[in-house]
């Protein structure tokens, strides 16, 4: 490997020595590289995917300073290279290799691990390909924060302020994903379904133009076995959350804005501000007195849940109040907060709640009337309304009841139209399988294998002076950000109740 001068440590005409725990030989990565004598494999060998275009112009910083440290061939691009295409061709090469009798190829399969730099989006965009090779043994995957969105990396330990990109810093993130541990987390699928349109588009695309990765829905071809003569159906997955109503609504709009005004989104602070500003000026502040109540989720649709495989679907009360709703698997929302948190130990004997697990198979759902009743999640214990844990959840839309709603997945917000006609809009969310993360610390993500996470808070610990109470005793919260490209539908999800 050639040699690289970092600007503050003075010369280097090799790598470090440390990074020989890293890095990959060039016939590993490339099939048409000649073959090496290799006296022993790393022993955490990495594949760093990063996304140039988030973070301002840190992405690209990134992507120079990998390159310097580790092999050029093991450091990518997402706006040059596919990861589906990158992880495909490796393990297609690792197959070959082993198959030929090479002990290093087995050996850096065994030990593979991922790093991805990028918005909630472009993690969830890597954790979408790795789900579908439905390997025996999948890489786990490192998240670093760069962007607004970093609801992933914050649950893993891995921070929410973007990295500084110096070789010093590089290296000391490699070192902490060399000693990070190993946790599943549950996917989640969601599929949407609606009688094609005589007129007019009634399609989940983001008209935002968005990367092609990072569109929250597919439309299923005509041999699909989802395909129904005469419906239109889409699928797609996510692993922070799926929102809808008004959070997605100012995620939309700030979006929009930045769309069309990119030079003025490359700094975090600034984003964050205008977000802000975007929250006001659409009325999420004063969202009784400027949010129609036909838009609120208990006139929009009918939602039913169903808490544990197996069980009958029941339907689901949302207080009138409630105009935005979050199906949450991760214990970062909104910039960190966690609007779930800990229930105390009365609220799990009287309504069947638990701490949130990101390995249980169940996805938190909860309601916020607007940004003021969000404020209750800086109290400590502060947390939103909860409305129940479910494995899969189903929003059926009322007919003609508004012309469009905002739905948003992992931090991707589209404007969603509903038909006019006497038909409905089925939204589905099923849970689908698991992928693996690493962890460092302080890690926020809890483990149902884990003998330390919590599974409720004491009596004398209950949230009762930190939830906003309204008529029909729900506890109150709020909202915000993250897609994943394509999933397969689970067997078991009944499609018969999306016709």
């Amino acid at each position: 490997m050639d040699g690289h001068t970092n600007g503050t440590n003075g010369s280097c005409s090799k790598p470090s020595e440390p990074l020989t725990d890293y890095y990959i030989p060039d016939y590993i990565l490339k099939p048409d590289s000649a073959q090496v004598i290799v006296d022993k494999a790393p022993c955490c060998p990495v594949v760093v995917f990063i996304n140039s275009r988030s973070g301002g112009q840190l992405g690209s910083s990134l992507i120079k300073t990998y390159r310097e440290l580790l092999n050029n061939a093991q450091v990518f691009d997402l706006s040059e290279d596919a990861p589906d295409k990158v992880l495909h061709r490796l393990y297609c090469n690792f197959e070959k290799l082993k198959s030929n009798g090479d002990p290093i190829a087995f050996q850096i399969q065994s030990s593979l691990r991922l790093i991805v730099a990028g918005g909630d989006g472009t993690a969830s965009w890597l954790l979408g390909v790795v789900s579908d090779l439905k390997l025996s043994h999948p890489p786990p995957v490192a998240t670093v924060p760069l962007g607004t969105g970093n609801n992933l990396p914050f649950s893993f330990g891995w921070g929410k302020k973007n990295p500084a990109t110096d070789q010093e810093a590089v290296k000391s993130f490699l070192e902490q994903v060399k000693n990070a541990r190993e946790m599943n987390i549950d996917s989640w699928h969601i599929i949407m379904r609606m009688r094609a349109p005589r007129e007019g588009p009634c399609e989940p695309i983001a008209p935002l133009d968005l990367p092609h990765s990072l569109h929250a829905f597919h439309r299923v071809s005509r041999c699909d076995s989802l395909n129904m003569e005469g419906y239109d159906t889409y699928r797609g997955g996510f692993w922070n959350y799926f929102s809808m109503g008004m959070d997605a609504q100012v995620s939309y709009e700030f979006h929009s804005e930045r769309k069309r005004n990119p030079d003025k989104f490359k700094n975090q602070l600034t984003n964050q501000s205008t977000y802000a500003k975007l929250g006001l000026k659409q009325g999420w502040f004063a969202a009784s007195l400027t949010h129609p109540s036909s838009r609120n989720i208990a006139q929009l649709a009918k939602v039913r849940i169903m808490k544990r495989p197996g069980d009958q679907w029941e339907k689901l009360k949302v207080p009138r109040s409630i105009r935005s709703i979050v199906c949450l698997n991760l214990p970062s929302f909104s910039g960190g907060l966690n609007p779930w948190g800990t229930p105390g130990s009365r609220k799990v004997q009287d309504r069947d709640l638990t701490a949130p697990f990101v390995d249980d198979g169940l996805i938190e759902v909860v309601g916020f009337r607007d940004a003021w009743h969000g404020l209750v999640l800086l109290a400590p214990n502060g947390h939103g309304t909860r409305l129940a844990q479910a494995h899969r959840i189903r929003f059926e839309f009322h007919k003609g009841a508004a012309e469009h709603t905002f739905m948003r997945i992992d931090g991707e917000p589209w404007k969603q139209p509903l038909p006019k006609d006497d038909d409905t809009v089925v939204v589905e969310i099923s849970h689908l399988r698991q992928v693996t993360m690493l962890a460092s610390d302080p890690c926020k993500s809890k483990s149902v294998n884990d003998p330390s996470s919590p599974m409720c808070r004491s009596n004398h610990e209950d949230d009762e002076h930190n939830s906003l109470e309204d008529e029909d005793e729900w506890e109150e919260g709020r909202k915000k950000f993250g897609a994943a490209d394509t999933f397969k539908f689970p067997d078991e999800v009944d499609i018969a109740h999306l016709s």
